[in-house]
């Protein structure tokens, strides 16, 4: 993960793969997760660690064991399958809100989204207008991560495409000057060289 602002480093930013399952199992993922970050002395919010996931019963869960940083991801569609099991009806949009991320501050410190619910896009791949999700997330104090940023054409939008060659590069760079241009706080990318080359030209 590559952040805008803030001291550069190695951190680690494990993701709580289907939680509820694993719990229904027996094997709940919180205790030995906990665990091996005690065991490592990272169990402080300044520790460079962030803890992420799709569900949200979990990361509830965590904010009562352990001090260090948790994530919301939220996808462009769907819903956490925490509510879905629960008969909940809340879908990620619904925590994209400005009432819903007001709701996940009280036990994340950011929220993971799909770079889809910050600029949306059109039918034919092209950008819509951004929506307020930054400044609604930063409103409530949680800091705003985005995925995932890949360089070729298949994954830009159809504005940074060059050429038509899918496999091709297109401009991955104006894509991240868009991002970080609307307060944008780290990106994660399958080239963090681009990224870092955007963020020291800003």
């Amino acid at each position: 993960m590559i952040g805008h602002r803030g001291a550069s480093g190695f951190g680690v930013y494990p993701e709580t793969k289907h939680p509820s399952y694993f719990a229904s199992i027996g094997l709940p993922l919180e205790e030995p997760l906990v665990a091996t970050l005690q065991a490592n002395e990272l169990t402080h919010r300044g520790d460079p660690v962030f803890i992420q996931s799709f569900e949200t019963a979990n990361l509830r869960k965590l904010d009562g064991m352990i001090d260090v940083r948790l994530v919301q991801l939220m996808d462009a569609s769907g819903s956490p399958y925490d509510f879905t099991a629960a008969g909940d009806r809340r879908t990620y949009a619904d925590l994209a809100s400005a009432a819903g991320l007001r709701w996940v501050a009280g036990y994340a410190d950011g929220v993971g989204l799909n770079k889809n619910l910050i600029v949306p896009r059109d039918a034919a791949g092209k950008l819509l207008a951004p929506t307020a999700v930054i400044r609604d997330a930063h409103r409530e104090k949680l800091l705003v991560h985005a995925w995932t940023f890949r360089a070729e054409n298949q994954f830009l939008p159809a504005d940074y495409r060059i050429g038509t060659d899918p496999n091709a590069r297109g401009d991955i760079t104006a894509e991240y000057e868009l991002f970080f241009g609307l307060g944008l706080d780290g990106v994660f990318t399958d080239q963090p060289d681009t990224a870092v080359a955007a963020r020291a030209g800003l």
